[in-house]
């Protein structure tokens, strides 16, 4: 926000911030949010907003690079300094390829061939290869974008020799645009693919991940690793994080990591709009697990894959105006929760498809499935036609982005009847930042905020609509509506 707008507020009193009362259109639906400034919450990371793709992008050496300007313009629309994490299902079948008379390394013993279901094809027959020249030019574009990397290693079907042979480049490559590495994907679902049923637990992941840090620490003393990385099993990160803590000393641990996607698949009956946006209960429970977890370890945690509906997402839900309001939501609910990052998975249709076996099962939902159309149908950054387009979702993401570097405040917020949520913040110059999202497709706020000018609205025609604007006013005024379906962002005075 510009200096003018930091400049454009009333005093507030030193003690108590401003009660913040809305009034919506009956007396069952009067509404009240309340902030307390005197039990501050956590700060929020510059680099809080991340995006998460398929190792595979960089079977295609000229998509993350410098050269790529399209995408370059849209990684820093979304953010000036995000996160982006390269993992997803095909980073446990690519192999790395140091020379060009390389040739594929075979499977190790512990690889499991499992019989993929009916529209899957075999793993063996999804593998790539990844060579020095995608990750020279992916340190181009985290130049070129002012983001860093997760950067994701193969466990599912390689070895820890070769973990470590392919760190040992991407370390000196990436250099400082390297956060951390991930050892294998989702690895809590590895029986569908990769390993006996039988024997595999989070003991027996532990034990392989351990091998590969090891391997990995021995050639980059510095590395930092994320894990486990799970689709959702709430007791690995509790035992990889024990297991941690009863050792004397252990590779240096970043992040303790976990992914969310809202439901799915896209055939999944509550794979609407109406669900999508009302309240989860286990985002809270699976940051307290996670938060837990961290604690043991002495680190942060972070969402590292996800989004509204997973195989792809699922198209008139996750690629509309609805999921923008979800983003945001979502995001700013991990922010307050603590989570250090959130990297909220998309890319190309062929990558994601892949890492599904082949297909995207959203295509047999559409009216069309040769019209041209973002895919993934949940990606915030979408290539139709040859450009690259933001979708729907990532106009949530740079809303929520304007609470980064912000401490937390607690709120207390009672819509009434209106299916609505609301965050505030203390940015470091001690302004307030209040972000209102109304989730209701019907219902309005109407909001005496005085000393509160309105900074950014977000909005559409309706909650199905692709069609999204961030707006900023063209001169100073105070809020008084949240219209159905809309978010607003405010900025009030200094505490």
């Amino acid at each position: 926000m510009d200096r003018r707008r930091f400049l454009l507020t009333t005093a507030a009193t030193a003690a108590t911030l401003p009660s913040l009362r809305a009034l919506a259109q009956s007396p069952a639906a009067a509404a009240k949010l309340t902030l307390h400034p005197d039990a501050p919450g956590p700060t929020v990371p510059q680099n809080f907003i991340g995006l998460s793709y398929e190792t595979q992008q960089l079977s295609d050496p000229a998509f993350f690079s410098a050269n790529n300007e399209g995408l370059v313009a849209r990684f820093r629309e979304l953010s000036p300094n995000g996160v982006l994490r390269i993992g997803g299902n095909t980073s446990d079948v690519g192999w790395w390829k140091p020379t060009p008379a390389s040739k594929q390394p075979p499977l190790p013993p512990s690889v499991v061939i499992v019989t993929p279901g009916p529209d899957e094809r075999p793993f063996q027959e999804l593998a790539y290869s990844v060579t020095p020249e995608a990750v020279t030019n992916l340190r181009s574009f985290l130049d070129a974008t002012g983001w860093t990397c997760l950067y994701g290693i193969n466990l599912g079907t390689s070895t820890p020799a070769r973990a470590a042979e392919e760190a040992v480049f991407v370390s000196k490559t990436l250099g400082a645009k390297l956060e951390y590495f991930q050892i294998g994907n989702e690895p809590d679902g590895f029986t569908r693919r990769f390993r006996d049923k039988t024997k595999w637990s989070a003991d027996a992941y532990f034990d392989e991940w351990l091998a590969a840090a090891n391997a990995i620490r021995a050639r980059v003393p510095s590395a930092r690793f994320g894990l486990p990385d799970v689709a959702g099993n709430p007791q690995w990160p509790t035992t990889v994080s024990t297991r941690l803590a009863s050792m004397q000393e252990h590779p240096e641990i970043a992040a303790i990591s976990h992914h969310y996607y809202f439901t799915g698949p896209p055939s999944n009956p509550k794979a609407n709009l109406d669900e999508l946006l009302k309240s989860n209960p286990k985002v809270q429970s699976v940051a307290e697990t996670t938060r837990a977890a961290a604690a043991r370890v002495g680190t942060k945690y972070r969402m590292t894959e996800g989004n509204s509906c997973y195989r792809g997402g699922r198209p008139g839900m996750s690629d509309v105006f609805g999921a923008a309001l979800w983003s945001a939501d979502y995001l700013l609910t991990l922010a307050s929760l603590g989570y250090a990052g959130a990297n909220l998975h998309g890319g190309s249709g062929k990558a994601v498809a892949d890492s599904l076996g082949g297909t995207l099962p959203g295509e047999l939902l559409m009216p069309d499935p040769k019209a041209p159309h973002p895919r993934p149908f949940y990606t915030p950054i979408a290539e139709v036609e040859g450009l690259y387009v933001a979708e729907p979702v990532s106009y949530g993401m740079r809303f929520a982005g304007h609470f980064a570097g912000a401490t937390f405040i607690p709120v207390d917020f009672n819509p009434g009847e209106v299916n609505a949520t609301a965050f505030a913040a203390k940015l470091p110059t001690g302004q307030i930042v209040v972000a209102i999202i109304n989730k209701d497709k019907a219902k309005a706020l109407h909001i005496d905020l005085a000393g509160y000018s309105l900074a950014f609205t977000l909005s559409a025609p309706s909650l199905a609509s692709t069609k999204v604007e961030l707006t900023e006013p063209s001169k100073f005024r105070e809020a008084s509506i949240v219209a159905p379906a809309s978010a607003v962002l405010l900025y009030g005075s200094q505490g």
